[in-house]
């Protein structure tokens, strides 16, 4: 880790994390208690990815989180309530108890948009949500998650193609914590980094150490200005550990103890505190105030959680489709001149050069121009010229080469035919 951001940004991020797993913990007793209707995903070892990479986008930029990104959230300013009340079914819960997971987001005020079950979907949700921002003159970015096991989905690879084509301003972040479930990664993927696949279609991509927060942050942050000063989308691959398994009901029997006790030393809030004390940014008096502070809060919003209602049956039939203006009346905000992308001047001259259809390899190894049907080949036109395609022989001499031979019966018979004519 390297000493580059101000007190106070190390002690955010110091602050989130912890505050990341303080509140899964706090669920996880929710969970054993039956005071959670819905599965319950963990991010424990994986705190410092949903924090760093959160941290380095600006209040005006959209996110979509995913199952492990509880810190994302909290780092957006989600109050921990909303996530107690969300997995428990509440009334005051943000879907009013429709919802018994991670399924919810803020369109108007935080920008966050609801996780998608289905893996990979995201990733062109959040293309298109960057290329709004780009259209209404925003200048936001777009960043989301996904993990391992996702980035083999179809949609990962259509989506990340769209954005690099459209040159979205879109971030995408893949969580690479060596498990699909109870699949390692290296039976669903031939490549040392996931990275590597963001070279299919031509975009830039990092590779981070996803148990230093500092080391995501950084990255991040680089990502982020890049994305939106124009250069494209960005992915990024952060590496880490699952270290529980895929949701409460799952053991994780799978994992090898020795993998799961490598990891368990590399904790990220671990890692981060011998930093921040080397540096002298946290001492045990710091430390202590801000385990006091988080503990403070959770208890008071657990309790405003439990106390929340359960949601009235009459509730079920409502906000099941959307209906309009009674149900959101969220605008797009322009902040370009709505002219800019009207026509005339929107307009474009549809008008092209096609000098042939780009080269190749031919059989014989050497460059093959392909042209047009209606296009002339370069060595017809230039008589007798070399064609590359054929290892530089002459066109003519190839043409003679390549025609048949008569035989002395074939030329006799020919002579024959003539005569009678």
């Amino acid at each position: 880790m390297k000493k580059e951001l101000t007190r106070q940004q190390y002690l955010d991020l110091y602050y989130y994390m912890r505050l990341n797993r303080a509140v899964e913990d706090m669920m996880v007793k929710l969970f054993r208690q039956n005071k959670i209707v819905g599965g319950l995903y963990s991010s424990l070892g994986q705190e410092a990815i949903s924090v760093g990479t959160a941290y380095a986008l600006e209040k005006k930029d959209w996110l979509a989180p995913m199952i492990r990104n509880i810190g994302a959230l909290l780092v957006k300013g989600v109050p921990p309530r909303d996530i107690f009340m969300q997995h428990m079914a509440k009334y005051d819960s943000p879907t009013k108890g429709k919802d018994g997971t991670s399924h919810f987001g803020d369109l108007d005020n935080l920008h966050i948009v609801s996780p998608i079950s289905m893996l990979g979907d995201l990733i062109p949700v959040m293309t298109g949500v960057a290329m709004a921002g780009r259209y209404l003159g925003q200048k936001i970015v777009a960043m989301t998650w996904i993990g391992d096991g996702g980035s083999s989905t179809g949609v990962f690879h259509e989506g990340l193609n769209f954005a690099a084509v459209q040159r979205a301003p879109f971030v995408l972040i893949v969580e690479n914590n060596l498990w699909a479930y109870s699949t390692p990664v290296r039976k669903q993927v031939p490549l040392e980094n996931l990275a590597d696949r963001a070279k299919a279609y031509g975009i830039d991509s990092y590779i981070v150490d996803g148990n230093d927060v500092v080391a995501v942050y950084t990255t991040a942050k680089e990502a982020v200005e890049r994305a939106r000063a124009g250069e494209g989308p960005i992915l990024i691959e952060a590496k880490s550990f699952r270290r529980m398994g895929h949701a409460q009901h799952d053991p994780a029997e799978y994992v090898p103890k020795e993998m799961r006790a490598y990891w368990e030393a590399r904790d990220p809030i671990a890692l981060y505190e011998k930093f921040l004390a080397s540096e002298k940014l946290l001492d045990a008096k710091g430390k202590n105030e801000i385990e006091e502070k988080i503990n403070t809060l959770l208890a008071a919003e657990r309790e405003f959680a439990e106390n929340s209602p359960m949601p009235p049956p009459e509730l079920a039939e409502t906000c099941v489709y959307c209906t309009g203006d009674d149900c959101h009346k969220i605008r797009a905000k322009w902040e370009r001149p709505i002219a800019e992308v009207t026509p005339p001047r929107s307009s474009v001259k549809a008008v092209w050069t096609v000098p042939g259809f780009g080269s190749g390899k031919g059989s014989g190894g050497a460059n093959a121009p392909i042209h047009f049907g209606d296009t002339q080949p370069a060595a017809r036109e230039a008589g007798n010229k070399t064609n590359s395609a054929n290892g530089g022989k002459p066109v003519a001499k190839m043409a003679a080469k390549a025609a048949p031979k008569k035989t002395v019966k074939a030329r006799a018979a020919g002579a024959s035919r003539k005569a009678r004519r």
